[in-house]
């Protein structure tokens, strides 16, 4: 307990250099993303890199190495990069099928090496990766070559990871970590099931891509989806997460900001914790939203988009 007052104190200071809502409406004021950089740059981001992927990199590295510096274990940061880690594996499955890598493809922040990914891709040998990616890397890369369906393939290596987060919430004894992990899987199972139904999947596919938790259950979500899209929907407007399930009735991007703004609120109260790791896991997951906002607005710059395409997807500051 001891080890983390002066660490939360430390957090807690650092988190005025954050973005707030006023900072995110001065980016969206500017023309080009070019002055984008300006703005950033006068809150302290490492706006002099050569490109925004190349910012928002360093940027991602700044926060790991400053979580780093205020503790040695690593453990309630976990949940943090797991997404990351599963983002890049899924990537690397699916490269073994094609010759070209696109940088693109891989995010920056996960405990595991890109590069090592596309190497066990590509030779098949996934299982000096740690749990759970040995396993899950295996069998997403058997069912790309077996089957060419990347959809199943993708969902395999995501259950993995959510059955991952849960057992990383549960063992590390923070409730934050605890909620952030049910909350995480429970909304990503009912994002599958829309989508699984609308694509007319079967029964298979349920058992093997929906990751069991508690809030939300996935026997029952299987059934009502099986069922077809308005069954779903009915079943789904009597869970705890039905204001989310009527977003995706008609838009996938607006759900997806729910559920990002949802999570800010689920970690806010950790601005008020001193005594344990919560708030320097709240201020990760601040930071890779905050990162993750910044990368759509300079891409909408970037790409000449309309104000009001943007500012759509816009989330919450954490401050």
């Amino acid at each position: 307990m001891e080890e983390y007052i002066y660490a939360a104190a430390r957090v807690h200071a650092r988190e005025n250099s954050l973005l707030r809502q006023t900072d995110l409406e001065r980016l969206m004021a500017c023309a080009t993303e070019q002055e984008c950089f300006q703005v950033l740059r006068d809150k302290g981001w490492s706006a002099d890199a050569p490109s925004a992927e190349e910012l928002l990199a360093a940027e991602e590295e700044k926060t790991w190495a400053f979580l780093r510096e205020l503790s040695q274990d690593t453990a309630p940061f976990s949940l943090l990069q797991l997404p990351v880690d599963c983002n890049n594996l899924k990537a690397a499955v699916k490269c073994c099928l094609h010759e070209e890598v696109p940088e693109s493809l891989f995010l920056p922040g996960g405990s595991l090496s890109p590069e090592e990914l596309l190497q066990r891709s590509r030779e098949g040998d996934f299982f000096p990766l740690p749990s759970p990616w040995g396993a899950a890397g295996e069998q997403a890369r058997t069912t790309l070559l077996q089957t060419k369906d990347g959809q199943l393939s993708d969902a395999l290596v995501d259950r993995a990871c959510m059955e991952e987060m849960l057992r990383l919430g549960e063992e590390s004894g923070l409730e934050v970590l605890q909620r952030y992990g049910e909350w995480t899987v429970a909304t990503a199972d009912l994002h599958l099931a829309v989508r699984a139904c609308r694509a007319g999947k079967n029964r298979e596919f349920y058992q093997l891509s929906l990751a069991p938790c508690r809030s939300l259950n996935v026997e029952e979500l299987t059934e009502a989806a099986l069922r077809g899209e308005q069954e779903l929907f009915a079943f789904l407007a009597t869970q705890p997460w039905a204001e989310g399930a009527q977003l995706l009735q008609t838009s996938s991007s607006a759900f997806e900001r729910w559920r990002d703004n949802q999570a800010m609120e689920l970690i806010r109260p950790e601005k008020y914790e001193t005594l344990t790791a919560g708030p320097l896991f709240a201020f990760g997951a601040a930071r890779q939203q905050e990162i993750r906002t910044v990368r759509m607005i300079l891409s909408g710059k970037r790409n000449g988009l309309e104000e009001q395409s943007i500012r759509e997807r816009l989330r919450e500051t954490y401050v």
